[in-house]
């Protein structure tokens, strides 16, 4: 068996687990500090943290981030070129441009805040089941 720091046979945990492969050990699923502390992190701001209300206002920043530089090249184009700047002008209405704006902003708000919540919803189950998985075990 080769062992290289702590990365025995593909095993990158704590020591437990890499122990636990020394020995011979297979089933040997203990959660680390970080771990475990993102379980209890999860089980109390899951619920709160699927709540629309809360992604739209914590993502709205990754949001705006999207949608201003629509504003930024719109409004920019009399700079680099007359032409666009023109067509602009005569034929855009800025409550649709508004609006485009905002809608950009809020799809990608929610998009981004659902996709992170999907994501550490998984790390939780995850980490549960590894969690609740008796010694002997591999799974």
């Amino acid at each position: 068996m080769v062992c290289h720091k702590l990365n025995i046979n593909g095993c990158q945990s704590k020591y437990s687990e890499c122990f636990g492969v020394i020995l011979g050990v297979r089933g040997m699923h203990m959660l680390n500090e970080k771990e475990r502390l993102f379980v209890e992190y999860w089980k109390t701001h899951r619920d709160k943290e699927k709540r629309v209300g809360y992604q739209l206002i914590t993502g709205l920043p990754i949001g705006l981030l999207f949608a201003l530089p629509v504003m930024l090249l719109l409004f920019s184009g009399r700079f680099w070129y007359k032409r666009a700047d023109m067509e602009a002008n005569s034929s855009l209405n800025p409550i649709v441009l508004i609006l485009a704006v905002l809608f950009i902003a809020t799809f990608v708000a929610l998009f981004y805040k659902r996709h992170q919540w999907d994501m550490r919803d998984q790390q939780y189950n995850e980490l549960v089941h590894k969690d609740k998985t008796p010694p002997g075990t591999d799974s």
